[in-house]
């Protein structure tokens, strides 16, 4: 009867000892999530800028030389065709004379040869020359001619430059730069100052590489001076340059004033601000929610039952630390903004939940 027990005892625990043992059942997988907000959150992108004119030009000699006298300062208000500076005319003046006399030595050259070549014709017709001889004076003329036309071109080119060392403004306008003194030695083409039209403005901004595909000239913008927080201001895109800054790796973006704006002043500062997209259909999420997966762009979006499923978006806009939606999500929608790189379709998760980021309205 002992030994019956025992075999049975022993059986039982053979048996136990075979059986695979239950796996632990996972808990679900913690991931930081974020409730989309009220679209209006992701209307506006804004940037800071530099007031300046649509016309500004680096005004400068066509000829080098030393400053005689600057004849205007910084703010004051020019006129076109004002001087604005000139230039010591005297070595001007000593090469213009010098071409003058090579104009003289050039003519008494032509009458030589003219006189030589009609001894030459009279020879000639006596036949007490050669026809080649005859030939050689017309030739000796011909060349005496050129050297005259030569000499005149260079006497019009030192005259030229003596009228060159007076700098006068191109346009009505206003002196923002004065970059030399008097008594300083500038070399032709060197900027010696700066006339800018203040009658037509624009705000030069810098955008980031992400948002310079979204920018087209022609989109529409609102300009807030810093001056003047209370007033905000229409305009558009004027221009975008063509490639990127070599250091900051920004591009140019020019922005012009739809209407004048006596609160602006040269050289003051500006807040541009863009729609990102259609206030009513746009929203902002974290940056790291969104990952390129199956569905192209995509977030992760967390249902009621806390399981996930990858959703296709269409993004606006990418800002430093968030993205702007056009498409895909509503407001109340729970996204996944840390940890989706480890998430697959299905997948039961327990949410943590963060906060919707919201960006800086411009249009109060």
């Amino acid at each position: 009867m002992k030994t019956g027990l025992l075999v049975s005892l022993t059986a039982a625990l053979t048996l136990s000892a075979c059986s695979p043992p239950e796996q632990p059942k996972l808990a679900p997988r913690p991931v930081v999530v974020t409730t989309v907000g009220a679209p209006a959150d992701a209307a506006w992108s804004v940037y800071s800028g530099e007031v300046r004119a649509r016309h500004e030009v680096d005004q400068s000699f066509r000829v080098g030389g030393k400053i005689a006298a600057r004849l205007v300062s910084l703010g004051d208000r020019v006129h076109k065709g004002q001087a604005l500076a000139r230039l010591d005319p005297q070595d001007l003046q000593l090469s213009a004379s010098a071409t003058q006399a090579q104009v003289a030595a050039a003519t008494a050259d032509v009458r030589l040869a003219q006189a030589e070549l009609e001894r030459a014709r009279n020879l000639a017709a006596q036949r007490f020359i050669s026809s080649s001889a005859l030939e050689t004076r017309q030739t000796q003329l011909d060349a005496a001619q050129a050297r005259l036309s030569q000499a005149k071109a260079q006497a019009s080119i030192s005259s030229n430059q003596i009228g060159y060392t007076t700098l006068v403004a191109d346009r009505d306008g206003v002196v923002t730069a004065l970059p030399v003194e008097a008594g300083q030695v500038v070399a032709a083409g060197q900027a010696v100052a700066r006339v800018a039209d203040p009658g037509e403005l624009e705000v030069l901004i810098w955008i980031p590489e992400t948002r310079a595909a979204s920018i087209k000239p022609g989109a529409p913008a609102m300009v807030r001076p810093w001056n003047a927080q209370e007033q905000t201001l229409p305009a558009q895109v004027r221009e975008v340059a063509a490639s990127a800054d070599t250091v900051t790796r920004t591009y140019a973006v020019r922005v012009k004033l739809n209407q004048p704006a006596g609160d602006l002043k040269l050289g003051s500062t500006a807040a541009v601000a863009f729609a990102a997209a259609r206030a009513d259909t746009a929203v902002t999420v974290p940056l790291p929610a969104v990952t390129k997966g199956t569905q192209g762009t995509q977030v992760w979006v967390v249902d009621a039952n806390n399981a996930v499923q990858a959703r296709a978006v269409e993004v606006a806009d990418y800002r430093d630390d968030t993205a702007t939606i056009a498409k895909g999500l509503a407001s109340g929608d729970r996204v996944v903004s840390v940890g989706a790189h480890a998430l697959t379709a299905g997948m039961t998760v327990r949410p943590v939940e963060q906060k919707t980021p919201v960006a800086l309205d411009v249009t109060r």
